[in-house]
């Protein structure tokens, strides 16, 4: 059984592109034979990365029924050489909110013989509740090594973090509704945009606090990094973070109404619902209170953010690839 993994036109690694790329690099690294299907020869490709699954292309694919074919929720049209090949197809949705996105006018996913993989347990629970199917839970991870927090953060007024690409209209009514309730001056702005891996955590390393502004989501990973370099984030949790995200707010204004599975790590943010910039205004100055206050509640966030980081390692990423893929063996 050999697994090939469909890797999307693209001319940048997106967060859900390199996701694909570590999963095709485990497999291979496991002794499994995998690879990675570019459709476009001039799209990106991972390259000079040690020990990593090679890329076939397009016209190289050769499947059987024996054979693995995953391909990300928002191409579905890509499933064809594996339904054709009557390979056993699976759709892997990093992100609901493409979860129908893509299909063809009059195609369901109930016409469609192909399982799902979902890369959260909201995500799945999205998934089962609209098409009435479960999926097994693949999570993302980060590298340990390179997102850690730093033995002190740097004093003076708190530094809040965010990424202007998401959702930037709605990033700059939060920072107007908090300045104007505290003032400019009460705390410093760094924006995260045009970095590599290193510097996003430098950055990251350097703040403390992260405002998280992108939803939808399938299972974000800023605010895990931020969390590992030692920030409390703060904002929204686009569905999917849910997977991770608990409540740090003695009594939050805004709860999930779906099922939250049991972690053993206690609340590790202030989350509000999505697009609620009044309420991100409000828990951004709350999290800066925490700060100057020098309150327990900052200090016990912090310990669950680092918690919660060491159970979405790129460690416990290969333990759940691994595992996922032991069950398909059988």
């Amino acid at each position: 059984m050999k697994t090939c993994i469909f890797l999307p036109p693209v001319r940048k690694p997106t967060g859900g592109v390199t996701v694909l790329r570590q999963i095709a690099d485990i497999l291979h690294q496991s002794g499994r034979t995998a690879c990675l299907v570019a459709r476009d020869r001039t799209g990106w490709r991972p390259e000079g990365l040690a020990d990593a699954a090679p890329v076939l292309d397009w016209e190289e694919l050769s499947l059987t029924p024996k054979d693995i074919w995953l391909v990300p929720e928002g191409w579905v049209n890509a499933l064809a050489p594996g339904l054709e090949a009557r390979a056993r197809c699976f759709s892997y949705v990093q992100n609901w909110a493409y979860l129908f996105s893509s299909l063809p006018p009059g195609v369901t996913w109930a016409r469609l013989p192909a399982s799902f993989l979902t890369v959260s347990e909201p995500v799945a629970h999205f998934v089962r509740e609209s098409t009435g199917r479960d999926s097994l839970i693949l999570r993302p991870g980060i590298d340990r090594s390179i997102f850690h927090a730093p033995e002190s953060k740097p004093a003076g007024k708190p530094c809040i973090a965010f990424m202007p690409r998401k959702n930037k209209s709605l990033a700059a009514q939060i920072r107007a509704v908090f300045e104007n309730r505290n003032g400019p001056d009460r705390a410093r702005w760094l924006e995260i945009e045009g970095m590599d891996t290193y510097g996003v955590a430098e950055a990251l390393r350097s703040a403390h606090i992260f405002l998280m502004t992108g939803f939808p989501e399938g299972c974000p990973l800023p605010p895990l990094e931020a969390m590992a370099c030692g920030c409390l984030p703060v904002g929204f949790t686009g569905l999917g973070g849910w997977d991770y995200m608990r409540q740090a707010q003695n009594k939050p204004r805004f709860s999930p109404w779906w099922p939250v599975r049991h972690v053993p790590w206690s609340g590790n943010g202030l989350w509000c619902a999505d697009g609620d910039v009044l309420d991100a205004g409000l828990c951004l100055e709350e999290a800066v209170g925490w700060i100057e206050a020098d309150a327990t509640q900052f200090d016990t966030a912090l310990k669950a953010g680092q918690q919660t980081a060491d159970a979405y390692s790129t460690d416990m990423q290969r333990e759940n690839v691994v595992r996922i893929w032991e069950e398909l063996e059988k």
